[in-house]
């Protein structure tokens, strides 16, 4: 690596508030599972480092040892070097002019220099990105972004160091800073309402041969930071800026990158969208390439699937978001982060207008969906925290209304598939590892990799022979029904595929008092012998039609309600009217967690991906058993027995019922026992033993 000029001085990112200390012992917790080695270091160590800085306000400071920098165009060319070494043959400037898919999945390429036949495309044209994805029919939610830094001539005290000093970050003043040969180089990241998009390049087009060209520079945009990098490190104050650099950075919505196949081509994969350029290049050749020869991801990256977005994300989304999260880049992160620039998308369900002035809603893939909801006399603002919030008590409300009376939810966030066809319960049969449902009936499924890794979990409900309602999380939405239309084209399969997603809106009814309730509404016998558990039907409730599912994920009595999304409002209407006398209450979706975590339900996601099979839990990713000994996936607080619950993966040595671990927090080492699960049993369960006599069992 030393012959492109691989710096690694480390970095230390330097907290000057209690809440950004508390941060870094949240990230913290991360270490024993990823092999990336960090430490939090006291201002001592920080000073001992980085000898240059004003150390008056700084409390911590978090360190990457491994961390540095590096030229790109010299990693670039050695790059190049080595792939022609190998056999590639690179030809360049060669801007791709058309891309024309074919009828077996392969492509045909052209370019000024020729064309050319490639099994597949992977788009990974930086800020040329959406040019390539309007050659086939995809806009891209990219936009690039003027980003500044400063460097510096020399500063004696600089020079006259023993060794290269560490990158800084500096949080609060939102800049980074390093070393560059004997003076220092600093790039700040603006406010929301100071930084630039180059929107034209959205609406014109990149300026034909813009290569290695640069916007002009502002440093008057830039001052705040400059002064806040000059009061932390004074030895700037008398320095000479002899090079101010404007130059594109491209920027999805949420800022991470889109890596992986697309959905709706075939053998069209993407790594765009790289909002800290170089940094990511390695490991990212590295797991694309790895995914391309052996059928499936190395680990699962889901939160980088660019599959994430849609139709729903416009021109107007991304420029909202994008310049929210550069404007973001350096604040607090916090567990369930809500962020709310560019809502609400057009993506918003039946009960939106209903519902949105009474809960805190969270954003699921577009859609808008309660998380909890306000109580008389309750602070009602977005208060996220390290610690326990405003929601906590609310949404114990909420988990006691489902326990002990009947809730609602709008569960319209949900992907939907509709799959039918002569083929289709043979697809569907070699998708999933259970068997596939006979008609009537609901079971839950899982599509597995080649290796037996969980890509997906999925309800499966045989509605009439051959034809099947699918239901995945919103976030998996067409990340799922890419892998099935896949398999559906490699197979030869005679099915027909289709997304009805934003047609149908869902209501989960759940309770002690929900067959009660929905029987007013309904002619339909809905008694536990005649409508049972995993159970779906056609019906009419208050003369709407639904496709009803006797399913719930607070594993209480419950059934889904899918409807046509334009009935959303009047189906709510009528079965909150004639719930009145039970209680009825709504219900959103941290009280849902906090109820499945208590019956063992686990979640695609978290407690179960690519990184996971069904049946070991994959612990060499996570295990390091000279350190922390597992991971938690999933947590909440258990309203039940009022303790926190979580589930973690630990080795089988440490599985036993009974067996005391401990669970770091905050820095904080907290007692913790392997329990028998489920804590609580399901409705169907206890209604089962009941039956059989079993109540002490209960």
């Amino acid at each position: 690596m030393k012959v492109v000029g691989f710096h690694q001085p480390g970095s230390i990112r330097i907290a000057t508030t209690p809440v950004r200390v508390d941060e870094f012992k949240y990230q913290m917790t991360r270490t024993g599972w990823h092999a990336t080695e960090q430490y939090i270091i006291e201002p001592e160590k920080i000073q001992e480092m980085f000898p240059l800085l004003n150390m008056n306000k700084i409390l911590a400071g978090l360190y990457n040892p491994g961390d540095g920098h590096i030229d790109p165009y010299s990693l670039t060319m050695a790059l190049a070097a080595g792939a022609r070494k190998y056999g590639a043959l690179l030809k360049y400037p060669a801007p791709v002019t058309s891309l024309k898919p074919r009828s077996d999945g392969t492509w045909d390429v052209e370019t000024p220099q020729g064309s050319m036949r490639a099994n597949r495309i992977v788009n990974a044209a930086g800020f040329w990105a959406r040019e390539i994805g309007k050659m086939v029919g995809l806009e891209h939610p990219l936009i690039p972004v003027q980003h500044q830094y400063v460097v510096t001539s020399t500063i004696p005290e600089v020079k006259a160091l023993k060794r290269e000093l560490p990158v800084l970050r500096d949080l609060e003043g939102s800049y980074y800073l390093r070393q560059e040969r004997d003076g220092l180089l600093f790039g700040p990241y603006e406010s929301q309402e100071k930084m630039q998009l180059q929107d034209s390049w959205v609406t014109s087009g990149v300026p034909p041969g813009f290569g290695k060209e640069l916007f002009e520079s502002d440093l008057d945009r830039i001052m705040e930071h400059v002064e806040a990098a000059m009061e932390m490190v004074p030895v700037l104050k008398k320095a000479d800026i002899i090079n101010i650099v404007n130059g594109p950075i491209t920027y999805s919505p949420d800022i991470l990158p889109m890596v992986g196949p697309h959905q709706g081509l075939r053998n069209y994969w993407v790594a765009i969208g790289f909002g800290y350029g170089i940094i990511h290049a390695g490991g990212i050749g590295k797991y694309l390439s790895d995914w391309i020869l052996h059928g499936e991801p190395p680990f699962d990256l889901i939160e980088l699937d660019p599959n994430r977005y849609g139709k729903w994300t416009t021109t107007q989304y991304t420029e909202a978001k994008a310049r929210e999260s550069y404007g973001f880049n350096n604040i607090v992160g916090y567990p369930k982060e809500e962020r709310f620039a560019g809502r609400p998308t057009q993506r918003v369900s039946g009960l939106y207008k209903t519902l949105e002035s009474k809960c805190s809603m969270g954003f699921h893939a577009g859609w808008e969906q309660p998380h909890w909801f306000y109580r008389p006399g309750q602070d009602t603002g977005y208060r996220p925290s390290f610690r326990r919030t405003n929601w906590f008590e609310p949404v114990g409300s909420e988990y006691k209304q489902v326990m002990q009376r009947v809730g609602v939810i709008d569960l319209s966030p949900f992907g939907k598939f509709n799959i039918k066809g002569q083929d289709s319960t043979r697809l569907l049969d070699h998708l999933f590892a259970n068997v596939i449902p006979k008609v009537g009936f609901t079971n839950i499924s899982h599509m597995l990799t080649p290796k037996g890794r969980v890509y997906a979990e999925l309800t499966v409900s045989h509605q009439s022979p051959g034809e099947f309602l699918l239901i995945t999380g919103s976030g998996s939405e067409l990340h799922d029904l890419r892998w099935i239309e896949e398999e559906a084209v490699k197979g030869g399969y005679d099915v027909e595929i289709k997304n009805i997603t934003d047609e149908l809106g869902v209501l989960g009814v759940a309770g002690p008092h929900a067959r009660k309730v929905l029987q007013k509404l309904t002619s339909e016998d809905l008694s536990d012998d005649v409508f049972k558990f995993l159970q779906t039907k056609s019906l009419k409730v208050s003369n709407i039609p639904v496709t009803a599912i006797r399913i719930s994920y607070t594993g209480e009595l419950g059934w889904e309600l899918y409807h046509r999304r334009e009935d959303s409002a009047a189906l709510y209407n009528a079965i909150m009217d004639a719930g009145q006398e039970e209680g009825i209450d709504n219900f959103g979706t941290y009280a849902m967690n906090a109820l499945r975590l208590e019956k063992a339900f686990r979640a695609w996601g978290s407690e179960m991906n690519c990184d996971t099979n069904p049946l070991e839990a994959g612990l060499e990713y996570f295990v390091k058993l000279n350190k922390v000994v597992g991971n938690t996936t999933s947590g909440s607080y258990s309203y039940s027995i009022q303790k926190s619950l979580a589930f973690a993966y630990v080795p089988v040595e440490l599985s036993k019922v009974g067996q005391q671990v401990e669970v770091e927090l905050l820095g904080k080492h907290y007692p913790a026992i392997i329990i028998q699960e489920p804590l609580v049993l399901t409705e169907p369960t206890r209604n089962r033993l009941q039956k059989k006599g079993g109540k002490d069992k209960i």
